[in-house]
């Protein structure tokens, strides 16, 4: 019997391997080009960390996460990349270098949901993280480095969406405000956001359940509740994003799936990916250190999801060209001809050519029709009369001239 792929992950054939590496290398060419260094971090860690991170009322912490015990140790696989990075900042003294501390990251997240378009219970991310400065041109930094990213993939139909949900001084008085509303409507709420009234009511209005979306409209909102130094950094990042010609919407909706969020919370948000219609999100964490154990230093960052943004590119019609073909074929006619081609193939692979030949003894007809399906420049044709001769007879796969040109001139041939 067949054992399946476990739901909620995909397979990355070799035939989609090509779109990964073309939005990979993107990213990581605009990381160098905004100064961003790559960090890579363990793809599992203590469980602590993320409950102290993510936060405990979190869906993510509460359902979502894969946790098992270990040698008597709470284990979970990452579902974001935040904290990892926070914690491998911390443990190895990063804050103590020269800041700000910028660095991006490619990775798998693990998160145990129904999976949907462009979410999957393994799926994988980009994501950057700015840390040592709490001045908002960070901020716009980011938010200026996902809209270059989008655009560069042909993304226009996204829209930024922005708002501040305030530090944890201001948050306090709106936390009491949005209390008293909601006690009206409790007994109406899932059990999920009964819980999170005493410890978290602002993740209530995050919940997924469209009941309970729909009892907490009207809701006041935290913007109306900012203390004066908040206020002043949500201006800020409204004038530096102006002054990048960067459009956005004010959306008070916005309060990010994370308990570690403080003032920016942002969006990308698309209409053509399904119900999951964010594309890139992130926002401010000044106080995410110092939850972890380490000393207090600001942060700001996106995450970004790889099959999202693969979906949203097609949706946009944006044509991710496929790779070149080997710059050639070798194929031959006889055990002479494939000892002599076996050497040949090896010398080319070796001065940097892109070389096929084949492997299931085929025909020469058999061996042109290969040489089509892989997209083969060109096709050199190797035979006892080629070897007699020392001229090899080779055809161009896109014209299909044909000429011969002798074996040592084959190299300069392919350059």
């Amino acid at each position: 019997m067949l054992t399946n792929a476990p739901k909620g992950t995909k397979d990355m054939l070799p035939k989609d391997a090509y779109k990964w590496h073309y939005v990979e290398k993107a990213f990581e060419e605009l990381c160098r080009r905004y100064g961003f260094r790559e960090i890579r971090t363990p793809v599992f860690e203590h469980t602590e960390l993320f409950v102290r991170g993510v936060g405990g009322t979190t869906d993510v912490v509460q359902k979502e996460m894969y946790t098992w015990e270990q040698a008597k140790r709470s284990l979970s696989l990452r579902p974001e990349g935040t904290s990892p990075v926070v914690r491998a900042l911390v443990e190895n003294k990063l804050y103590a270098e020269v800041q700000p501390t910028k660095v991006y990251y490619n990775i798998s997240c693990f998160r145990y949901e129904k999976p949907q378009s462009g979410r999957l219970r393994e799926f994988h991310q980009f994501g950057i993280e700015t840390f040592g400065t709490d001045d908002m041109m960070a901020d716009a930094e980011i938010i200026a480095m996902a809209d270059e990213f989008l655009k560069m993939m042909g993304i226009t139909d996204v829209k930024l969406r922005i708002n501040s949900i305030g530090c944890p001084e201001c948050r306090e008085n709106y936390r009491k405000v949005l209390k008293e509303w909601l006690a009206p409507k409790y007994d109406q709420l899932c059990d999920t956001c009964k819980s999170r009234y005493e410890t978290n009511p602002m993740r209530i209005l995050d919940c997924k359940s469209p009941e309970d979306q729909k009892l907490v409209e009207g809701a006041p909102v935290m913007l109306d509740y900012l203390c004066d130094d908040c206020r002043e950094a949500f201006e800020e990042l409204k004038s530096d994003l102006e002054a990048m010609d960067i459009a956005y919407t004010v959306d008070p909706g916005i309060v990010r799936g994370l308990d570690y969020y403080t003032k920016t919370a942002f969006e990308f948000i698309s209409e053509n990916i399904g119900a999951q219609s964010t594309v890139c999100g992130g926002g401010r964490y000044d106080y995410l250190t110092e939850e972890i154990g380490g000393p207090h230093m600001p942060g700001v960052g996106f995450g970004l999801g790889i099959e999202r943004l693969l979906i949203t590119m097609e949706e946009n019609g944006f044509v991710i060209p496929e790779p070149e073909g080997p710059d050639a074929f070798i194929a031959f006619m006889g055990d002479r001809a494939k000892k002599y081609v076996i050497k040949l193939v090896s010398e080319l692979r070796k001065a940097g050519f892109s070389i096929e030949m084949d492997s299931l003894a085929r025909n020469l007809k058999g061996q042109f029709k290969y040489a089509d399906r892989v997209r083969a420049r060109r096709t050199i044709v190797i035979g006892d009369d080629e070897l007699d001769s020392g001229r090899a007879t080779v055809k161009d796969m896109m014209s299909g001239e044909q000429q011969t040109v002798a074996f040592e001139d084959i190299t300069a041939l392919l350059k």
